[in-house]
């Protein structure tokens, strides 16, 4: 069914998943909320019916739009007059695909989290639908959408680096140095579970995201890697820690570093890229500040609003330079250039192209045979594979 839209109303939004216990649910409907373009008027938050009706009433959800299911809620909410707009997907892994499908054959726009979904096989249906039915699609990742974050982008393709020689992006974490997943710990247990996580464990979860910010700032691909993989903590099915060698569609070269038992660390994304004429560094727990250090030139400290920053890294910028912005003010960007996109969408119009940087199922299927490779690669011995 048809549905419009104009500046005098929210976007529908629905979600899938991120009932009560849910980490990343809660993230969602702050950053769908924080430039208030979207109201959350329909979930299925839980596979658990009675959860799902409890967090459905805790977010003054009215009861006849909590579902028991993704697939009853995908094909009563398209045959509403006023059905969602687009469906927020924040789900464990596996049901990424058969959610995600569901909507997508309901006529319904998806915000999904990531990584997009288990395999290449289950991206590459995903993109293929998304191009038949012309739906939009977009998959958080968030770091993606940091002003400082753009702003290196920009920065690159203006060619303030040179050409790109050396890509070193990292990622670590503690918070799974001991078998967590054997205690109550919700968030760890099906992330250690290779039913519900697929492939990877802190490649899936954490690597993507290194994986995509290098992508996304460099302007680069990697055409071949070189994988070490490893489950330190004894017993775990998954991945805890991989160290992959890259090399790049220029020639360029890089390492990924990922790990979940680096005891100290938090969460510590770290972007260094050094070209011809100029190297920077971007590290997401300092996420305003920028630094750039031209071949011939003083070093740089740019901070996030202050001077002498571009359009792309002021896009986004809700408060003056030095009041602190980062993670969920991230996400609120990613949700903010979609409902732009959206808005033009249901109105026939074309949208602002600076909101067209949302990563979507092109970056998501990029992500999935990322992983593949490295799991690929690291099975093999630590072998050299191609993407």
């Amino acid at each position: 069914m048809s549905k419009q839209t104009s500046p005098g109303r929210r976007l529908r939004l629905g979600m899938v998943g991120g009932g009560q216990g849910a980490f990343i649910g809660a993230v969602h409907r702050i950053a769908a909320r924080l430039d208030d373009r979207y109201e959350l008027v329909a979930g299925a938050l839980s596979s658990k019916p009675d959860v799902a009706a409890a967090s459905a009433a805790e977010l003054f959800i009215d009861p006849d739009r909590s579902y028991a299911s993704f697939e009853d809620m995908a094909k009563k909410e398209a045959a509403r007059e006023d059905g969602i707009d687009v469906c927020a997907i924040v789900t464990p892994n596996h049901l990424h695909f058969p959610a995600a499908m569901a909507m997508l054959d309901a006529g319904i726009h998806v915000i999904c989290d990531k990584p997009l979904c288990m395999t290449v096989e289950e991206a590459e249906q995903i993109e293929a639908k998304v191009a038949q039915t012309g739906l939009l699609f977009a998959l958080t990742h968030n770091y993606t959408a940091y002003p400082m974050v753009r702003e290196a982008r920009q920065m690159v393709a203006d060619g303030k680096l040179g050409e790109i020689r050396l890509v070193q992006v990292e990622y670590p974490q503690g918070w799974m140095a001991t078998k967590v997943e054997d205690t109550d710990n919700k968030q760890a247990s099906w992330r250690a579970d290779p039913a519900k996580a697929g492939m990877g464990g802190a490649l899936g979860d954490i690597g993507t995201h290194a994986h995509n910010l290098a992508n996304f700032v460099s302007g680069l691909d990697i055409t071949e890697l070189c994988a070490d993989v490893d489950a330190i903590v004894e017993g775990r099915k998954l991945d805890d820690n991989v160290q992959i060698l890259l090399r790049y569609e220029n020639g360029a070269r890089g390492m990924l570093w990922a790990s979940q038992v680096a005891v100290g660390h938090e969460n510590g994304l770290r972007l260094r890229i050094y070209g011809d004429k100029g190297g920077m560094e971007w590290a997401q727990e300092h996420p305003n500040h920028l630094h750039f250090s031209p071949l011939d030139g003083r070093p740089e400290l740019l901070t996030r609003g202050g001077a002498g920053i571009g359009e792309e890294g002021l896009r986004g910028v809700r408060v003056p330079p030095g009041h602190p912005e980062g993670y969920l003010e991230g996400f609120a960007n990613l949700y903010t250039d979609f409902a732009d996109q959206l808005t033009a969408h249901l109105n026939g119009s074309e949208p602002d192209p600076a909101s067209l940087l949302v990563p979507g199922v092109v970056e998501g299927l990029k992500g999935m045979k990322f992983v593949e490779a490295v799991v690929r690669s690291g099975r093999d011995g630590a072998v050299w594979v191609k993407m």
